[in-house]
């Protein structure tokens, strides 16, 4: 099984007639995603490779059912995508889009969840569920059928470790880049718990990293609820406080969002800590139940 998308996965592209919008709407219906349509205002009545286009995401919802949209549009232009997909009747919205402001972070969070609806990103990978939906601009060739969830901050990372399990043989259930700034939708502790409960993921690996205390939080959520086996590994060991590494979110204010705290949240609570990235196929392997 997968969680969140799957072959069923009907999929509008917002911003489909722009650059990333059409090269990655290409991509995703060549790894065999259901790409059903996309939106791009006063360009109804267009394609883009067979991809009929929309005026609005209604317009889709209403002429193909579709129930999944990722979004390639401006930052400026994000926070209204992320509201018109909740508003329209879409239930998991995936915000590519990177730079867009925390306050309108904020706002969308909140009434998407209003709607009943699953925000991922923005600024993220997007996510992928091998052999049945890619949603995004993951790399599809590293990537292999498995048992493995993989949740990740950083998209560069989620494809190193996930390099590193395919090689060694192990497959993905599902992998998120759930993205790197300070407000994002979906987090570790709902993707956690949505791997605990599907019985085809028989273990995890998380990808943090400095700033904010969200790894410090999924740590103690794995000590009561996590029963599968987990792996960890800690971006930005390195970095010196005050200074942003790469990610809006990645910065150590005030002393706290250190990788020593967040490396010891987890190592308190049992979770093994990878030093490399490399390392985290074998710690699994080892505490997976035969």
């Amino acid at each position: 099984m997968s969680i969140l998308i799957n072959k069923d996965t009907r999929l509008i592209v917002q911003g489909i007639t722009g650059r990333d919008g059409s090269f990655h709407a290409t991509k995703m219906k060549a790894y065999g995603t259901n790409v059903v349509g996309g939106t791009s205002p006063g360009k109804a009545g267009e394609n883009v490779e067979g991809i009929p286009v929309f005026n609005t995401v209604k317009d889709a919802v209403n002429e193909t059912n579709a129930n999944t949209s990722v979004i390639f549009v401006p930052a400026k232009f994000a926070k209204d995508a992320i509201l018109e997909a909740a508003d329209s009747g879409i239930k998991l919205i995936v915000c590519i889009t990177e730079g867009v402001p925390t306050l309108d972070v904020v706002e969308a969070y909140h009434f998407v969840k209003s709607k009943g609806a699953q925000l991922i990103g923005p600024n993220c990978p997007g996510l992928i569920s091998p052999e049945e939906s890619m949603v995004g601009i993951m790399p599809t060739m590293i990537f292999k059928k498995g048992g493995t969830g993989v949740i990740s901050r950083s998209g560069t990372l989620t494809y190193e470790v996930v390099y590193n399990l395919t090689a060694s043989g192990m497959g993905q259930s599902t992998a998120i880049g759930v993205g790197g700034d300070p407000v994002v939708g979906l987090y570790y502790q709902e993707l956690l718990e949505m791997f605990e409960n599907d019985p085809e993921t028989d273990s995890i690996a998380l990808i943090g990293e400095i700033g904010g205390d969200a790894e410090e939080r999924a740590a103690a959520y794995i000590k009561e609820h996590i029963t599968k086996p987990v792996a960890v590994f800690i971006a930005g060991q390195q970095a010196p406080p005050g200074k942003q590494m790469g990610h809006a979110g990645a910065i150590i204010s005030s002393g706290s969002g250190t990788a020593a705290e967040k490396i010891a949240a987890f190592e308190a609570v049992g979770v093994p800590v990878a030093k490399e990235p490399s390392e985290i196929p074998e710690l699994l392997r080892s505490r997976i139940k035969k």
